[in-house]
Parts: C-alpha cells; structure tokens; sequence
C-alpha cells in the first residue's frame, strides 16, 4: 500500500471503459441544462403527449373566453 506523495506511477491493469454507448453524456442542446441527451430515447411519446395537451389546455381556455 502507497502512501503520501510517491513519484511512481502506478498503472492499473484494469481501465473501467465508460457505458457511452448505452447512455450517451451530455445534453441535447448544448446551452440549455435541460433536456439530458437520452431524453428523446426514454421518452420517445413526449412530443405528441405535449402537444395534445396544449391542444386540449387551449381548447379549454377559448371555451372560457366564451
């Protein structure tokens, strides 16, 4: 066992290889903290979800304007 400040390099036989390629990093818009990059993939009936609900919260509100 190494302790303190050593000036040997030690090597580890083992290099854990990253899960890239089933979760991929990152975000899907560089700038914005969200949505993560595997959204589209998780949830992939969010975009029709979203917009029949706007489509029904609008229909609702024009029906109070009445």
């Amino acid at each position: 066992m190494y302790k303190g400040f050593s000036n040997e390099k030690i090597v580890s036989s083992q290099v854990k290889k990253s899960n890239s390629a089933k979760h991929p990093q990152g975000r899907l818009i560089s700038w914005s903290p969200w949505p993560p990059a595997d959204f589209q993939t998780r949830y992939p009936a969010f975009p029709f979800v979203l917009t029949i609900l706007i489509i029904v919260i609008g229909q609702w509100y024009l029906s109070l304007l009445r």
